[in-house]
């Protein structure tokens, strides 16, 4: 088993992979950063101070221990206070169109350097140019 584990994990694919999903996790923070600290500012500004990470709704009480501002979204979660925080799924969901559109234009820019794949052209055996030609001939006798 030992061996066989060795052989799987030696393969370029699985190694392939692995620095993919690396890479692809970092990528996701710079892309986490870039839309929480540069593009949703930019757009509270546009909607005059709008705040997506403000939206939510409470679905519970409030622990009678809670001292902290009843619009904190954070603080509130960190309370225990059980919340619909649709403005973080917006966030999130922003998130996610920024980066499949930046994986679109890798993908896009990566296909365009390749080499066209030549196109094959299979050229018929003879068994299948003599059945056609028996076909034929039986088709106009």
């Amino acid at each position: 088993m030992w061996q066989d584990f060795k052989a799987f994990i030696a393969k370029g694919n699985v190694l392939d992979l692995a620095v993919a999903v690396i890479i692809g996790a970092a990528f996701a923070r710079i892309v986490t950063s870039l839309t929480d600290d540069v593009i949703m500012p930019v757009i509270g500004k546009i909607f005059g101070g709008l705040d997506f990470s403000s939206y939510f709704v409470r679905m519970g009480p409030v622990p009678a221990n809670y001292a902290g501002s009843l619009s904190d979204y954070a603080a509130l979660k960190k309370a225990g206070v059980p919340l619909l925080g649709y403005g973080a799924f917006i966030t999130a969901a922003i998130n996610f169109l920024i980066l499949a559109f930046i994986i679109f234009l890798l993908v896009r820019m990566a296909l365009r350097m390749m080499p066209p794949k030549p196109v094959e052209v299979k050229s018929p055996t003879e068994v299948e140019l003599l059945t056609e030609i028996r076909d034929e001939l039986r088709r106009r006798a």
